[in-house]
């Protein structure tokens, strides 16, 4: 057992592998190491960064332990966040190593960053006086250091005007701490001026974390309403609380306009966490917020194993997106993980939303969240008038896809200078290509699915392995040449419709897989907040809270798109994407339209969105769960098995099936293939466990597999506890 303060002959280290349990290794004479502290240990023949951990250590003969190699000059993990690895590792049924392992992922911040070399004023002076000097000299002046380069900048003078004045002594060389990726925040920078329940809603939020307890508030609140200015109120009473504060946003690589508002209120921007950092800035960022440097982190889902060193505050906000599960090595929802981490640390979480998730509604109706609801946009702004075109009594034109009837609404809101919105959530030009000679349909060679055309690349593309090929002229299986159609729309589809109806206005295609990546995105999406386009075709990222103030027409495509398929959360999830959509419309008090173009116009989901009662939606849907025993009144979880074979997948799944233990309250479904049978050359068969809500879901498939078929050969076995995906 390894102690806070005395030498150890010996310490568990949990390495960032697919390791069961901490290793033991030897801890060097005079060495000390903490629960928590990082280390430099050898793996194999590797080194590799691992953490400290807790518990007991092995009885291995001493002469046979490998020695701990360095321990980094960096702040040891503290005890909640090794629980909170632990806790998902338990609760995942992943190797805690695979956990650890999002821990470590910014190696070259486990040393301090270098002191930066800079200039300090002396008593000494010039041996002749210039207007580029005395411009240098008033603004050196009160003893600050400055870098080299950042003062010839100030004074706006070249470097060589510094070089001469240190050359005669006037500057001496100090060392500077390296600079805070961004600056403090500043709680009392802009104060709000909000509306009656939003100053409820926010009373609410700073009692809660003034009590600097565990406790879930769930605010809800239409589109438009405020939230973000009301959730600010919480961060407020954080860091006056002299707590970190971390907000997960779903996108946040694609969230500039977030960044922006947290600027206005705060005076400063909270440093970014996400996939498309530099690997320099996530480093600095990881070791600052280690440090407690950084006080307020906006990131996605991994920032929630950032080391913060006083974290006060959580607040997720779009809480119902699926962007915020992971299903890649340790599947889990950082929604949930968001609760875990608060109760483990004692400290409140925020759940905001438009659209909650059924899961976060029933917890508040069982008081187990606290709710907080704004009714109304701000600043009194109207919702959107919404409505269906019924496409069975409006029909597109042969060859299109647009209903004239909201073709007819697209050219009045062209001819008021207004935006308009087309949504469809569906990438590329076509989800289908065959030739109409011998009906051969352009498939992935290594995936059950359909290749995707994307006529601005002139590829045809799998969204599920990546696999892509040009667009023949000729039919590969019959050699015809010209007869290969597309099938079906995509967002490129439609806009090709757009501008042969509409060839002068200002077109723009939002979607995540064009050329030019995060950063034309963010572009695009401020040339829109800014007016500078007239119609925007756009896949799900138009729904992810942006504010588009000249937006008073948005247009759903596809209405229907979304619930032909088997998900139980089809229903929900078709309800919040198209509720969040048509939101876009309105929001700075123009006069606004969404209209959803649908072969159900009577199916509950259009029916909930149209007459915006979405309270009667909620009361339906939590209906039919609890009759149904699915989430959140019963316990789903996926046993996902992979081979390179049909028959090795197969059999090592029923297999498992026949090790399962015999349970009153749990039962397992399948094994049946999965809808996406075949990924990247892996063919796929799916066990779904389900069972009621205190069953001991994790106990259960532990047996299962540790019953059944050891894993052989190319088989691979993934346990998704909770799945949003069923495919």
């Amino acid at each position: 057992m390894i102690e806070d303060s005395p030498f150890v002959a010996a310490a568990p280290v949990l390495v960032p592998m697919p390791a069961e349990r901490p290793y033991t290794y030897a801890v060097p004479a005079g060495m000390r190491v903490v629960p928590g502290s990082i280390v430099r240990v050898p793996l194999g023949p590797r080194q590799v960064a691992g953490i400290v951990w807790d518990g007991a250590v092995e009885k291995v003969d001493a002469k046979k332990l490998r020695p701990i190699e360095q321990v980094f000059d960096c702040p040891p993990i503290d005890r909640a966040m090794r629980r909170f690895v632990d806790w998902i590792a338990q609760y995942t049924l992943s190797p805690p190593g695979m956990v650890a392992r999002m821990l470590l992922r910014a190696p070259e911040a486990f040393d301090p960053e270098p002191w930066i070399e800079g200039l300090q004023r002396t008593f000494a002076k010039p041996d002749r006086m210039t207007g580029a000097r005395m411009r240098v000299l008033e603004t050196a002046e009160g003893g600050l250091a400055w870098t080299r380069s950042g003062l010839a900048h100030a004074a706006g003078v070249s470097s060589t005007v510094i070089d001469g004045l240190k050359a005669q002594g006037v500057f001496e060389t100090v060392m500077i701490p390296p600079r805070p990726v961004v600056a403090a925040p500043d709680p009392g920078y802009a104060q709000p001026s909000l509306m009656p329940d939003q100053s409820d809603a926010a009373a609410m939020l700073r009692t809660n974390v003034a009590a600097g307890a565990f406790g879930v508030t769930l605010l809800d609140g239409v589109t438009g309403s405020g939230k973000t200015e009301v959730y600010f109120e919480a961060v407020v009473a954080a860091l006056d609380r002299g707590k970190q504060v971390l907000i997960l946003l779903p996108e946040i690589a694609l969230t500039h306009a977030f960044l922006e508002r947290f600027q206005e209120r705060f005076g400063a921007k909270p440093a970014e966490w996400h996939s498309d950092l530099p690997p320099r800035m996530r480093e600095r960022v990881w070791r600052q917020v280690a440090e407690g440097g950084v006080r307020v982190v906006a990131g996605a889902r991994s920032a929630l194993f950032l080391p913060f060193r006083e974290l006060g505050l959580i607040v997720v906000d779009e809480e119902h997106d699926p962007a915020y599960k992971q299903e890649d090595r340790v599947f889990y929802n950082a929604r949930d993980m968001a609760v875990v981490r608060g109760h483990i640390g004692g400290f409140p979480v925020v759940l905001a939303s438009a659209t909650p998730s059924v899961e976060s509604r029933v917890n508040a109706s069982q008081g187990r969240y606290d709710r907080a609801v704004l009714a109304a946009r701000f600043a009194e702004a109207a919702l959107p008038d919404l409505k269906t075109i019924d496409m069975r009594r409006a029909p597109p034109a042969r060859g299109g896809f647009l209903s004239p009837v909201l073709l007819g609404h697209m050219r009045q809101t062209l001819e008021k200078k207004e935006q308009s919105l087309l949504f469809l959530n569906r990438r590329g030009y076509a989800p289908l290509t065959l030739c109409r000679v011998c009906g051969h349909r352009f498939g992935c060679p290594v995936c059950s699915a359909w290749l995707v055309e994307h006529r601005f690349r002139g590829q045809l593309v799998c969204h599920h392995c990546g696999h892509n090929e040009r667009r023949p002229e000729a039919c590969p299986e019959c050699g015809t040449l010209d007869h290969l159609v597309a099938c079906g729309p995509g967002v490129e589809r439609i806009a090709e419709e757009v501008v042969a109806h509409f060839p002068d206005a200002r077109t723009i295609v939002l979607s995540s897989d064009l050329m030019g990546g995060v950063r034309r995105l963010r572009l695009e999406l401020e040339a829109i907040a800014n007016g500078e386009a007239d119609i925007v075709i756009g896949t799900q990222l138009v729904a992810k809270g942006h504010n588009f103030p000249n937006m008073t027409l948005v247009g759903v495509v596809d209405a229907d798109l979304g619930l032909a398929n088997g998900d139980p959360r089809a229903a929900e999830r078709t309800f919040q994407l198209l509720s969040q959509v048509t939101g876009r419309a309105g929001r700075t008090g123009k006069k606004s339209l969404g209209l959803l173009q649908t072969f159900q116009p009577d199916h509950p989901v259009m029916r909930a969105i149209v007459s915006g009662d979405a309270e009667a939606f909620y009361e339906r849907e939590i209906t039919e769960r609890e009759r149904a025993a699915l989430p959140p009144f019963g316990r789903l979880a996926g046993v996902i098995v992979s081979a390179a074979t049909r028959a090795e997948a197969e059999g090592h799944a029923r297999g498992l099936r026949r090790a399962a233990p015999q349970a009153s309250d749990l039962f397992v479904l399948g094994p049946a293939e999965a809808p996406l049978s075949l990924i990247g050359g892996r063919h796929r068969f799916r066990l779904l466990i389900q069972g009621e809500r205190r069953a001991d879901m994790q106990g259960f498939i532990r047996a299962m597999l540790a019953e059944g078929p050891k894993i052989r050969g190319s088989v691979r076995v993934q346990v998704d506890i909770d799945p949003q995906s069923f495919l």
